[in-house]
């Protein structure tokens, strides 16, 4: 056979759907039994039938039962196509309607692989109609689910949920596990609650290889459900959880899931609000892992140029990277042309999308007040896990551990004489800190360094004790939150945490920072977070500017060394 006859007989089979029966995209009104007359005789001729199209027509409760009667036959059927069926329908119609095409594939035998409800407005009460369905050997096949936009709300999303968590259970005692690959579920408004409930039925199947659940409502408590389930699902390709709303804490638990995912590829995270905290904790996550990501999509999320800076840094050396979308963040005219710049010379500027939407360079009093709908004990939460201020005691009332008398004597009240006074004991006392809490390390170091004065035995001891502490505290996995923490409290980088206040800013707390940062320990990579920050919004230690500038020269030693 020739070349050209064999090129044309792999294109029609290319086109060919062995075992479908489609009437997609007629736009047909079926109301009774009558009306799916014809159609009903197709479906009972058609020999093999394997996958069945009816997307894009409507039907009433009498036709949608005309078509289950033929379909109880069908048990070669795997995929059903019935995305946007009830068109103009009543919500009323809905459920029984499924109710039969349900128990049709049950009573058929048929082992399905990919059912498709999407664009069905059925809300909960259509969940609740494929229940049964969802829980039967039909589903344990199921590798396919997809249910977008079907308004299936809280209740929905939590009966869909247990249904799912029931059909894991029931399959693997038939041997059979369900290993469901693909689940799509955005627009249904499933919320918190929602999402928590499914992301438990996420953690059981450890299948999931695709995950899209864009524009629900969710907020920090639902997505770090989520993101534990990820954890679970090392086989994970693409997450989309476009358009729901992860602040730092859900920014930062997403992070930490990711990271250790090896065949990652697509992430869509746009329009999360994920700033520039939960930024930094992502560029960390893409610095140390996701070997094989292709798509990253960061865009709409009130970054500002440093932080976009850090993620192009971390993208640089992704092979795989191919597409980086930072459209609609807060970089400024000059912070987009610098952004593209620094791209340019990593030799990755093709994989920078448009940066046409940018919202502009965020103004210098506007408060991070976009947390108002995270939950009301959050108050609480963030007393234990934020506080440097520059005066608060450090206290078991603040959920930290007991220090010795010594060591809480200087912490309460430091002064030069005091930590002199410590001598040799100081390092030893440094111990006591816990290096796993960037917040409290960052509490202590400002504390330490506040009494530095330019007098050699002060500055030896404020430099050894500092060195000490940070030299723990970096060779802890997660030196990105210590960074982050030390910049929130330079006033460098906001923080979403109201009950953190900056510290009153030495010439002492960046020296001896400059000091660190001049060492072996400090990370390379935290060196160039530093000075990135530090290059574009040093203004605000503009009291301390020859300390500033001093670390900047040292961080950039460091970063072009």
């Amino acid at each position: 056979m020739a070349a050209e006859d064999i090129a044309q007989l792999t294109e029609a089979l290319a086109k060919t759907h062995v075992g479908e029966l489609s009437y997609k995209g007629r736009g047909l009104k079926l109301c009774n039994a009558e009306s799916v007359k014809e159609m009903v005789q197709d479906i009972e001729q058609f020999q093999g039938l394997q996958s069945l199209r009816l997307e894009g027509n409507t039907f009433g409760v009498e036709a949608a039962q005309g078509i289950a009667k033929a379909l109880e036959a069908k048990s070669e059927l795997q995929q059903c196509h019935w995305s946007d069926m009830f068109t103009g329908r009543l919500r009323s119609e809905i459920p029984p309607a499924l109710k039969s095409l349900g128990s049709a594939l049950m009573t058929s035998g048929a082992r399905l692989t990919q059912l498709d409800l999407s664009d069905n407005a059925f809300g909960p009460d259509g969940v609740k109609a494929i229940e049964t369905l969802l829980k039967s050997p039909a589903c344990y096949t199921l590798r396919e689910l997809r249910l977008n936009n079907c308004g299936m709300g809280i209740g929905g999303g939590t009966v869909l949920a247990s249904a799912l968590t029931e059909c894991h259970k029931r399959s693997i005692a038939a041997g059979t596990p369900l290993r469901l690959k693909v689940f799509i579920a955005g627009r249904n408004r499933l919320e918190n609650d929602g999402a928590t409930a499914l992301a438990q039925a996420f953690k059981l199947l450890g299948s999931l290889e695709e995950v899209h659940m864009p524009q629900n409502g969710i907020n920090h408590a639902g997505i770090t459900a989520l993101a534990t389930a990820m954890q679970q699902n090392p086989n994970l390709q693409v997450l989309n959880l476009n358009d729901n709303t992860f602040t730092k804490r859900g920014s930062v638990a997403m992070a930490e899931a990711i990271k250790p995912l090896q065949c990652l590829k697509v992430i869509n995270f746009g329009d999360c609000l994920v700033r520039s905290e939960g930024a930094l904790a992502i560029a960390w996550a893409l610095k140390e892992g996701l070997p094989h990501l292709r798509e990253l999509n960061l865009s709409f999320g009130e970054i500002t140029e440093a932080a976009a800076m850090v993620i192009a840094k971390a993208a640089q050396d992704k092979a795989d990277l191919e597409k980086l979308d930072l459209n609609g963040n807060c970089f400024g005219e000059d912070g987009c042309e610098a952004l593209r710049e620094a791209m340019e010379s990593m030799n990755i500027g093709d994989m920078l999308g448009s940066l046409s939407d940018d919202e502009g360079e965020p103004d210098d009093d506007d408060d991070d007040d976009g947390d108002e709908e995270e939950d009301e004990d959050d108050d609480e939460d963030t007393k234990e896990e934020n506080g440097v201020n520059g005066t608060e005691d450090v206290s078991e009332e603040k959920g930290r551990p007991c220090y010795s008398c010594e060591l809480m004597t200087f912490l309460s009240s430091p002064s030069a004489e005091k930590l002199i006074s410590l001598e040799a004991k100081r390092i030893q006392l440094l111990e006591q800190i816990d290096v796993s809490d960037a917040c409290e390390v960052s509490e202590v170091f400002f504390k330490i360094s506040s009494v530095y004065k330019d007098e050699p035995e002060v500055k030896q001891a404020v430099f050894e004790s500092t060195d000490a502490l940070l030299r723990k505290a970096f060779s802890n996995s997660q030196s990105y939150s210590l960074i982050t923490s030390l910049m929130i409290n330079l006033g460098l980088l906001k923080s979403e945490d109201k009950k953190v206040k900056n510290v009153s800013v030495l010439a002492g707390h960046l020296l001896a920072l400059e000091h660190a940062a001049a060492q072996d320990f400090f990370p390379l990579d935290q060196a160039f977070v530093l000075e990135a920050f530090l290059t574009r919004h040093g203004k605000a230690l503009e009291s301390c500017s020859t300390a500033r500038d001093a670390l900047v020269t040292t961080l950039a030693k460091r970063t072009t060394a």
